[in-house]
């Protein structure tokens, strides 16, 4: 295989070497991604990650010595100090409704994944983080904050943290906290795909959000979307 500028480095981080073998099998049989060294646990991770700088990390949530969870917020964190780009992470569980998949979401994780997802989906899952957007569990992402938000306190909306948007600007976090699109909030608001990301990145901004699964966790846990 020859390599090439275009190519994706991607990383794994699990400590069931069966399924390492198996990811980094596919992986290396795509012309277009390069296998960037692997790591059983969270520590392991850390030390892979600032001496590789892989573009895209899968990252099992449930490990020894420090789970994914800890690793992605250390990894996170590593590159902000050393200005380094952050590689794209993503959380792989085994439960649709792992609650620690909003923990990684938090700790910056670009999205997740069931382990048990089609290996097609999984490939174009690491192209889609690596073009910098967010990917998700097929259908879930609605379903599983809604169940964590149903496990906390019943409160109503703290709608005073939208206080810092502008009118247009708390119309696109409504939207895409929704899940809608960024051409869909377009046509919804009547405005450009262009004036949609530039609203979108000032509210992300604002709110101290790094991607928007972490939008849309905010929204839930703050019950911004009604019941």
């Amino acid at each position: 295989m020859t390599e090439t500028a275009t190519q994706i480095s991607v990383a794994l981080v699990d400590d069931q070497p069966l399924f390492l073998a198996g990811i980094r099998m596919l992986i290396e049989s795509q012309s277009d991604m390069q296998f960037s060294g692997q790591a059983a646990d969270g520590e392991q991770a850390v030390a892979l990650a600032a001496e590789r700088r892989p573009d895209v990390m899968l990252m099992d949530l449930r490990m020894p010595v420090m789970d994914g969870v800890a690793a992605t917020r250390q990894i996170i964190s590593d590159a902000d100090a050393c200005n380094s780009d952050r590689p794209r992470i993503i959380a792989l569980t085994t439960f649709n409704r792992d609650h620690a998949v909003l923990d990684a979401v938090q700790a910056g994780a670009s999205g997740y994944l069931l382990k048990s997802a089609e290996p097609e989906f999984l490939l174009a899952a690491i192209r889609t983080v690596h073009s910098g957007y967010s990917v998700i569990a097929p259908g879930s992402v609605h379903s599983l904050f809604e169940h964590a938000a149903s496990r906390g306190p019943s409160v109503g909306p703290d709608l005073s943290v939208l206080d810092v948007l502008s009118v247009r600007e708390r119309d696109v976090f409504l939207l895409a906290a929704k899940g809608l699109s960024n051409r869909d909030i377009a046509e919804a608001l009547f405005v450009s795909d262009a004036t949609v990301k530039t609203h979108l990145r000032s509210v992300l901004d604002k709110l101290a959000l790094r991607t928007r699964l972490q939008l849309i966790a905010f929204a839930y846990e703050r019950r911004l979307l009604g019941d």
